[in-house]
């Protein structure tokens, strides 16, 4: 916590603390409250990346809390459940609704099932709310039920039978009253509240998957999380704020990648004209289809514009449109000349490349037109920006999705912007400036970052030159290599990675970087434990599309009072199935850094802003003991 800097300020800030605590018994009071705090178990934290759209998977992680409920489950019911009692009570606590709904259709629930349900549910609801003060577990029940929940989880088998009588008769009542099925709802919510206390996402909900929009909601309902932008989120963030780049992009994906739904269902985005265009304009039949050749031409004029606005980014070498020899049907990449897979081209002027047709301009317009009007887009980019950033330190951790831009020579890489450079922490405290500016204000020139954000080569969300062209229109794959930044290589060595997180006030032992954005290959044997243990990348592939160069479907990492581990996801099958046979992600556990004992809260960055509340409470105690500040009740 931040000291005051003089007398006056000091005096000030006491006495508006003294309004919270008006007397000395309400101050020596929270010093308890809050020393007493200090000595519970640190709170447990999951670390994700690289969702990807992917909504059904990530959906069940976030119910199963990749996979502690199975495992707090397993503990506690271990001699009185067998292992397919065990898999019916996760799966009604990680769908309660469907599942309800499923055995009423069926016949199975009746009122001793309900009995006996809401018994074990209450014991795991129990066990879980043990780490947390009751003001916190309170906090999280559902308002409805929050006194009977209350009531029940303050509870043991050692009770006298009075009170054990007591607990009996409310679940008889909630039974009797046609609650119970409610309740349960309830219940299985506070369960999942209680398991993770809190949720870091590491960059990328969009594209690829179909359903980034769904994968916001979830998260916008979710209690405790931060989120570290990833380079597809920088575009639909980007195009949100009014981006013309960053809407064709947008686009683009959802057309190559044929999760359309997204931008038509999803988010009301019309694409009627551009279909109307492309039909008119390109040819069919080819490997692109007409509707993808026209928006990837629009956007890489689109794109062409900017490099040519922003010769300091040191793009040039991506202008390749002007390259394109249509009576040889090849492109010059660096000299040398490559075969095209299309030569259909009709709107590119010879003479001025990189200008919009007069119906590319009507096409743009109307889907800008149509974007700004989507108020559910426009929610939902607010949502990143509220609770996102470009990088989070939290508990010695240092997350951030991509990279810190650096040189061959193990030095942060300098960046020019304006009359300054940048470079490490600076550098990426000035890109989330101009992110948060962009969203406000909407000027050129930060709209323009957003897109550089996306795929620049010095972005800290990318660092690597990103060949769209290449790939789109190329048929020899050597082209699309993507040259990455040293950062990827540099930081296989502890070295690289203390001399990072020091820039950033990280040092110690215990000190991590966590990535996402690079898919680890754990099917060739890669690990994501790197520069032991300094660096975790935590990208496993939760889209589909990257189930084969991962062999895995995603990775949670988790911090809890114990240590670290890290969870390999097995592909998720549906919902359907958890549903109808109690399918579950299995997960392989990994655990790679041991506490020699368990950290409390003191540990902790609550700890440290606790501990500078008790401080600032000890001064109020003694300015009121001095009479140096009245006290403001009493008896």
């Amino acid at each position: 916590m931040a000291r005051r800097s003089s007398p006056t300020l000091d005096r000030r800030y006491l006495e508006l603390l003294s309004r919270q605590f008006p007397t000395s018994q309400a101050a020596f009071t929270e010093i308890i409250n809050l020393e007493a705090i200090l000595n519970l178990p640190k709170g447990t934290e999951h670390f994700v990346s690289d969702v990807h759209g992917e909504y059904e998977a990530f959906c069940h992680i976030l119910n199963n809390c990749s996979g502690v409920i199975r495992e707090r489950i397993g503990k506690l019911f271990r001699y009185e459940l067998t292992a397919d009692e065990q898999a019916e009570l996760c799966t009604l606590i990680y769908y309660p609704e469907a599942k309800l709904r499923r055995m009423r259709r069926e016949g199975t629930s009746n009122d001793e099932w309900y009995r006996i349900t809401l018994m074990r549910l209450m014991r795991l609801a129990r066990h879980l709310s043990y780490s947390y003060t009751r003001s916190k577990v309170r906090k999280a029940i559902p308002t409805e039920y929050s006194y009977i929940i209350d009531e029940l989880l303050h509870s043991s088998r050692d009770e006298h039978v009075t009170r054990q009588n007591y607990h009996r008769r409310i679940i008889d009542a909630i039974i009797d009253t046609g609650s119970a099925e409610d309740f349960i709802c309830s219940v299985a919510d506070l369960i999942k509240t209680l398991a993770v206390d809190r949720l870091h996402v590491v960059g990328d909900l969009y594209d690829r998957g179909p359903h980034g929009d769904r994968i916001i909601d979830e998260l916008m309902r979710y209690h405790s999380l931060d989120i570290q932008w990833g380079n597809h989120d920088a575009q639909w963030m980007g195009a949100a704020a009014g981006s013309e780049v960053c809407i064709a992009s947008i686009v683009r994906a959802c057309v190559h990648y044929n999760t359309l739904e997204i931008l038509e269902n999803a988010y009301g985005i019309s694409l009627r004209e551009l279909y109307l265009f492309a039909e008119r304009t390109y040819k069919s039949g080819e490997k692109l289809s007409d509707v993808d050749k026209a928006i990837t031409i629009i956007m890489f004029k689109l794109e062409g514009q900017i490099i040519m606005r922003h010769p300091e980014w040191g793009m040039m070498g991506r202008l390749l449109l002007d390259k394109i020899d249509k009576e040889n049907g090849t492109v010059t990449i660096d000299g040398t000349p490559y075969k095209l897979r299309t030569n259909d081209f009709p709107t590119i002027d010879p003479f001025d490349p990189y200008a919009l047709s007069e119906d590319e301009r009507k096409v743009m317009s109307g889907i800008i037109d149509s974007v700004q009007a989507s108020e559910r887009l426009k929610a939902h980019a607010g949502f990143l920006f509220e609770h996102g950033s470009i990088y989070r330190i939290h508990n010695n951790n240092l997350l951030f999705h991509g990279c810190v831009p650096m040189d061959p020579d193990g030095s942060f890489h300098s960046v020019q912007v304006g009359v300054r450079s940048y470079a490490g922490k600076d550098y990426l405290d000035l890109i989330d400036r101009i992110a948060r500016r962009a969203w406000h204000t909407g000027d050129r020139n930060s709209l323009d970052w957003m897109w550089y954000l996306w795929c620049g080569r010095n972005s800290p969300l990318c660092g690597r030159v990103i060949k769209t062209f290449e790939r789109t229109f190329v048929e020899d794959e050597s082209t699309w290599k993507e040259d990455e930044d040293p950062y990827y290589a540099l930081t296989k060595s502890p070295e690289a990675c203390d001399m990072i997180m020091a820039d950033f006030g990280l040092t110690g032992p215990h000190c991590h970087i966590i990535n996402g954005h690079t898919p680890i290959k754990t099917i060739k044997g890669e690990s994501p434990i790197k520069a032991g243990g300094r660096l975790i990348v935590i990208d496993g592939g939760f889209c589909r599309a990257y189930h084969k160069r991962t062999g895995i479907a995603g990775y949670t990492l988790i911090s809890d009072p114990n240590g670290m581990r890290i969870k390999a996801h097995r592909p998720f099958t549906s919902i359907e199935d958890a549903l109808d046979s109690n399918a579950d992600i299995t997960s392989d556990d990994d655990k790679f850094e041991f506490e020699d004992t368990p950290l409390e809260i003191k540990d902790t960055d609550t700890g440290e802003t606790i501990r500078g509340q008790i401080q600032d409470l000890r001064e109020l105690l003694e300015a009121y003991r001095s009479g140096d500040i009245p006290e403001r009740g009493g008896r």
